[in-house]
């Protein structure tokens, strides 16, 4: 039987070489590379095509999430399990909704971490008892008036991107598109969330858990 063909994309090598080195311990998993931001796992992917990529959410330049929506425009068929420190409401269901197959958080046991490999590689989904309590609330609370909820998967990308201080064309280098793209989304979302500057983005994506504050 052949191994199942893994690619890590996390921007910390010492954690990238810990996981990398459990999984090799295992005869049907195989480490076939590894990616440091979202732009070298779209790379790999193509240079490699894996099995199962590992993604981290958090990354310099094109993060997780925005990685995961181009992989699977690109390879429909690819299964993804994000591998996080993340466990927010929002970033759950974004990352499923792009489809992302499975959810583990960093400090699952070793076993989890396998067990979600192989389960994702057969077709299934797999979410971290934690994670599948998110998901399994958000489907009984149903949609509400959350203007959060209603933004377009660009318009969550660029709020991230902005309350993260970079500049429009910084956003529009890492999405490869123009500034004036970004800039209209910029401007889609501030009125969707009643935002009217910078500041208010940063205190709202804090307060949201879309990123972490310095002070934490």
């Amino acid at each position: 039987m052949s191994s199942i063909r893994v690619l890590l994309v996390d921007d910390h090598a010492l954690f990238r070489a810990g996981i990398s080195s459990l999984l090799n311990m295992y005869d049907d998993i195989e480490v076939v590379g590894e990616a440091g931001n979202g732009d070298e796992a779209i790379q790999a992917v193509r240079e490699l095509n894996p099995d199962v990529v590992l993604m981290d959410v958090s990354m310099p330049g094109m993060n997780g999430l925005v990685a995961t929506r181009y992989l699977m425009e690109e390879r429909p068929d690819l299964r993804i399990l994000m591998l996080t420190q993340y466990s927010h409401r929002e970033y759950v269901l974004s990352l499923l909704e792009t489809g992302a197959c499975g959810y583990v958080l960093k400090q699952a046991a070793d076993t989890d971490l396998i067990k979600a490999i192989r389960a994702v590689h057969q077709g299934d989904t797999y979410l971290y008892p934690p994670i599948a309590s998110i998901v399994t609330n958000a489907l009984i609370s149903g949609k509400t008036s959350d203007p959060l909820r209603n933004l377009s998967a660009r318009e969550r990308e660029v709020l991230i991107f902005v309350a993260q201080g970079y500049s429009n064309r910084e956003i529009a280098d890492i999405l490869h598109i123009s500034a004036k793209t970004v800039d209209v989304h910029r401007t889609r979302m501030m009125n969707k969330l009643g935002l009217h500057n910078v500041a208010e983005v940063v205190r709202y994506a804090i307060h949201r858990g879309l990123i972490e504050s310095d002070f934490d």
